[in-house]
C-alpha cells in the first residue's frame, strides 16, 4: 500500500512538472497572409488557440498587405481582423532570430518562441513563409520549402508520389493556353493545380458543362488538372507527423456528399469535439499508415500533415497532401498538445555553413595579394 500511495505521489509530481513544461512552452500561432484561403487561416488560429490550453501562445497576424501585427489574446476574435481593428495592434518587424516591435528606444524582441505556421493557401503552403523563417533562423513547425512547393502544386505531388511508389488518381493536365477540344469520359472533375480548400474545383458531368468549369478554375490558376469523378470511392483521412518516432492520428472517413464545395467544407470548420475512427479492417489501415509514411519521409519533417487518400479496387491512392490543414486537424490526435511539444524538439536544424574565404585567399596569394 505505502509502494502504491508512494507511486501516486511520484506521478502526480511528474505530472506538475510537465504541465510546468507545457505551461512555460511559448508557441506563436502565425496566420492570415495574402491568400484566397486568409478567412480559413483566421478561424484555424481561433480554434487552435482553445486547443493549446497548455502552452504559452503568441498570435502573429499577417495581413492582406503582409504586414505582421502581434494580436492579443482576448482579440482573437473574427470581427477583430474584420473590421480592420487588428491595425490598432503592435506592428511587428521580421528579424534575425525573431520578431521586434518598435519602440522609443530602437527596436525589442518579442519574445514568442516556435512559430506554428498556420497560413493556408498562399504565402503559407507555397514555401514563401518557410524561406523567411528559415533565412531568419526561427525556429518553425510547417513543411520546410521543398516539401512546399511539392504539396502546394496538385501536379508536382502527383510527380512525387508516383515517384515513391504510392498511388495517384489518373490526371490530365491542362494550361490556359492550350485547345480544349479534347475527349473526356464524363464525369470528370476540373482542380486549379494550385489552390486549395476546394476553390475552383468543378464536376462536370457533360460536355456542355465544360467551358463553364474551366473558364472558373482558370480564374484561380493557370493550369488545372482533369481527374475522372469516381462516384461513391471511399475517401479516408491520415495526419501525422515525426518526431522521435511517427505519429499518427485516427483514420477518418469523412462524411461527405457529392462533392463538398467551399462553404459545405468550412461550415462545420472547427470542430471541437473528436471524430470516430474509419470501420476498415486492420489491413486497409495499415497500407493507408505506410503510404503516409512514405509521403512524409524525411521530406515533410518539423511538420504536421494531412493525407487525404482514396480506395480504388482495394488499391490506396493519394488524393492530396494538406501541408497545413485545417486546425492542424487537431481534432484527430489523442494527445495533440504533447504532440506539438515532442514535435518542437524536434524540429530538423538547418546545416552551418562555415565560411573561411579559402579559396580567395588562395587565389589572392597567387595573384600576390591581388584580386579583381
Amino acid at each position: 500500500m505505502k509502494y502504491l500511495i508512494s507511486l501516486k505521489r511520484n506521478k502526480d509530481k511528474i505530472q506538475k512538472i510537465i504541465n510546468k513544461v507545457y505551461i512555460n512552452m511559448n508557441l506563436a500561432i502565425l496566420f492570415g497572409g495574402s491568400s484566397f484561403e486568409h478567412e480559413i487561416s483566421i478561424v484555424s488560429a481561433i480554434t487552435v488557440k482553445k486547443v493549446l490550453k497548455n502552452f504559452s501562445l503568441s498570435f502573429i497576424f499577417c495581413d492582406a498587405n503582409r504586414e505582421f501585427y502581434l494580436i492579443d489574446s482576448k482579440n482573437m476574435k473574427s470581427n477583430h481582423f474584420s473590421t480592420g481593428a487588428y491595425k490598432k495592434d503592435k506592428k511587428l518587424i521580421l528579424k534575425q532570430n525573431g520578431f521586434a516591435s518598435k519602440s522609443l528606444f530602437g527596436l525589442k524582441d518579442e519574445k514568442v518562441g516556435t512559430i506554428l505556421n498556420l497560413i493556408h493557401g498562399r504565402d503559407g503552403e507555397d514555401g514563401k513563409v518557410a524561406s523567411l523563417l528559415e533565412f531568419n533562423h526561427i525556429a518553425y513547425i510547417s513543411p520546410r520549402v521543398d516539401a512546399s512547393v511539392l504539396s502546394y502544386n496538385k501536379l508536382y505531388t502527383k510527380l512525387y508520389a508516383k515517384s515513391i511508389g504510392v498511388g495517384v488518381v489518373p490526371y490530365t493536365l491542362l494550361n490556359s493556353s492550350d485547345s480544349r477540344d479534347i475527349n473526356l469520359e464524363y464525369p470528370v472533375i476540373i482542380k486549379p493545380v494550385r489552390l486549395g480548400s476546394s476553390i475552383g474545383v468543378s464536376i462536370v458531368k457533360s460536355a456542355d458543362e465544360l467551358d463553364y468549369a474551366l473558364d472558373v478554375a482558370f480564374e484561380f490558376d493557370n493550369q488545372v488538372l482533369i481527374e475522372p469523378f469516381i462516384d461513391g470511392v471511399k475517401e479516408y483521412n491520415l495526419a501525422g507527423c515525426k518526431s522521435d518516432k511517427f505519429e499518427l492520428s485516427i483514420i477518418e472517413e469523412p462524411n461527405k456528399e457529392e462533392f463538398l464545395d467551399f462553404e459545405k467544407k468550412y461550415l462545420d470548420f472547427s470542430r471541437d469535439g473528436k471524430v470516430g475512427s474509419a470501420d476498415i479492417s486492420n489491413e486497409l489501415k495499415l497500407d493507408i499508415e505506410e503510404s503516409f509514411k512514405k509521403v512524409y519521409s524525411s521530406l515533410f519533417e518539423g511538420a504536421i500533415i494531412r493525407c487525404d487518400f482514396f480506395v480504388v479496387n482495394g488499391e490506396v491512392l493519394l488524393n492530396e497532401i494538406n501541408p497545413i490543414p485545417g486546425s492542424m486537424a487537431n481534432y484527430l490526435f489523442e494527445d495533440f498538445e504533447g504532440m506539438i511539444k515532442r514535435l518542437t524538439s524536434h524540429l530538423p536544424q538547418e546545416a552551418d555553413i562555415k565560411i573561411d574565404y579559402s579559396y580567395i585567399n588562395s587565389i589572392q596569394s597567387a595573384k600576390g595579394g591581388k584580386v579583381k
